[in-house]
């Protein structure tokens, strides 16, 4: 098992790689010191190569001459032993293989939606799309939120002079309906449990769900399958039900970002990210969504306050693992059963 450490002794030797694995992709950089903008390695699908170690040593170490030494990894996984199985893909993440292997000194895991957390703190503001008004506070609570295979969603909480990412399952809390038409579409919605959560309705399989019930709600046929045809059927308005589903995908995404926006208190502004966000960004109406973002009496001054962002940024959490990477010591990062280090 990893040591234990307080997040006050953090300190990884540079260079240090940084990665991004998720359940398609896996992205690589190298942080060479706590002045230098990262290097980056070319994306790569985790399906085509057999294990983490192999991708490393084929797409980075061997290269570059640049030998990192220690490894700050996100997988999109629960971390729990030295197997981390990652979600949707079949790569097992081994910290002591890598460290004995492949020459590393330290090797630390974190959820991937901890590296997200870590990149609303991070980035420039030219990769900051505003949706609608609000003003950032800018030491205060932020949110992130990602529609993609599933829900994602993350706080990163100001406090003592330093960021703490809060990692959690967000994305299942219960969505229910408002309007009159939410309540013809609710009970032709696929359940589990007999509840609706937020990701049953917001990611890709949850647009899928969404557009079926809208089909059985009106009685009209369910011609498409696939998330990425319902987008691009509502785009070129060819299928009415898929134009509907991808604008009340996008009111109930601000519903739920709103619910955010008030439980982390977010004045420092709720993040939009994932794959959904940037394909339905097009059509997303400002104002629709401001609309439902804001609608939550009593406190409906409060959400007005708050900022959203859409990241424009295609791999924003490289940015807040390198960000990590040089400055530790501003992230509250807890490090325990998480930091592997060579014997």
């Amino acid at each position: 098992m990893p040591d234990g450490h307080s997040e006050t002794e953090v300190r990884m030797p540079f260079p240090v790689l940084i990665a991004d694995i998720g359940g398609t992709n896996a992205r690589f950089a190298i942080v060479v010191d706590s002045n230098a903008e990262p290097k980056r390695f070319p994306s790569i699908k985790t399906a085509d190569f057999a294990t983490l170690d192999a991708a490393i040593q084929q797409v980075v170490l061997d290269k570059t001459s640049i030998m990192p030494r220690s490894a700050v990894l996100a997988v999109a996984g629960p971390i729990d032993g030295d197997e981390i199985d990652l979600t949707n893909c079949d790569w097992i993440v081994r910290p002591k293989r890598l460290i004995s292997d492949l020459g590393f000194s330290d090797v630390l895991v974190m959820n991937d939606y901890e590296a997200q957390a870590l990149a609303v703190v991070a980035l420039d503001a030219e990769y900051l799309k505003p949706i609608g008004g609000g003003t950032r506070v800018t030491s205060a609570n932020r949110v992130v939120i990602g529609p993609g295979t599933g829900l994602g969603v993350a706080g990163i909480v100001h406090g003592a002079n330093t960021w703490i990412p809060v990692a959690g399952e967000g994305g299942h809390v219960d969505l229910g309906p408002r309007t009159e038409r939410d309540y013809a579409i609710f009970p032709h919605l696929e359940t589990i449990g007999g509840r609706v959560s937020g990701e049953q309705i917001l990611c890709g399989r949850g647009m899928v769900n969404l557009y079926q019930a809208i089909a059985k709600a009106d009685g009209r046929p369910a011609l498409l399958s696939k998330p990425e045809d319902i987008t691009s059927a509502s785009f070129d308005g060819s299928d009415t039900v898929a134009v509907e589903a991808v604008q009340l995908f996008i009111e109930y995404l601000a519903r739920v970002a709103g619910d955010m926006a008030l439980v982390f208190m977010a004045r420092g502004g709720i993040y939009l990210t994932g794959g959904i966000t940037q394909k339905i960004l097009p059509v997303l109406d400002e104002q629709r969504f401001r609309a439902a973002f804001d609608n939550k009496e009593p406190h409906r001054n409060l959400l007005e306050q708050t900022p959203v962002y859409v990241i424009m940024h295609d791999q924003a959490p490289l940015e807040g693992l390198s960000a990590f990477a040089r400055m530790p010591g501003r992230f509250g990062v807890d490090v325990a059963g998480r930091w592997w280090q060579e014997d």
